[in-house]
């Protein structure tokens, strides 16, 4: 009885694994030609990687900085391909008033950053990049952290 319980269990295994990818895999030019693309949005350019309800996996390339943000309930991670500048993480997300301009951060540490660089933003941390020193692409890992 045992070993027949095992063997379902493998046979189980093994087929789940043969119904999906066993990885997925992307080559720089597919990556980088999306990035190009997706020029309708000149200062964000993205390309999926793997995007579900656990996680996002995406090339970014940034060519101004965006407003603040945080993410409850997701950790970030920003490994640095290309280019550099200033990422700011930690205090307090400030947006302005009457509508107008992006949100920055107060009292947050700033670090410059380049390539070959790691980021790790915990969950619910406001996080920005300040100022850029012209394009910076990066490869942005978001997952949920319960």
């Amino acid at each position: 009885m045992r070993t027949a319980l095992l063997g379902a269990m493998a046979l189980s295994t093994m087929l789940t694994a043969a119904d999906g990818p066993p990885a997925i895999y992307k080559t720089n030019a597919e990556l980088t030609g999306a990035l190009k693309a997706g020029q309708a949005t000149p200062d964000m350019l993205t390309s999926p990687v793997s995007l579900d309800e656990r996680h996002r996996i995406n090339l970014i390339r940034r060519t101004r900085p965006a407003a603040a943000v945080a993410h409850e309930g997701f950790a970030e991670l920003h490994h640095i391909v290309d280019g550099s500048g200033t990422f700011v993480t930690g205090g307090t997300i400030v947006r302005p008033t009457g509508g107008g301009g992006a949100a920055t951060i107060r009292d947050g540490v700033s670090k410059h950053v380049g390539k070959g660089d790691v980021v790790l933003v915990p969950p619910g941390v406001p996080h920005w990049y300040k100022e850029l020193d012209g394009p910076i692409t990066y490869l942005e890992v978001r997952w949920a952290e319960r």
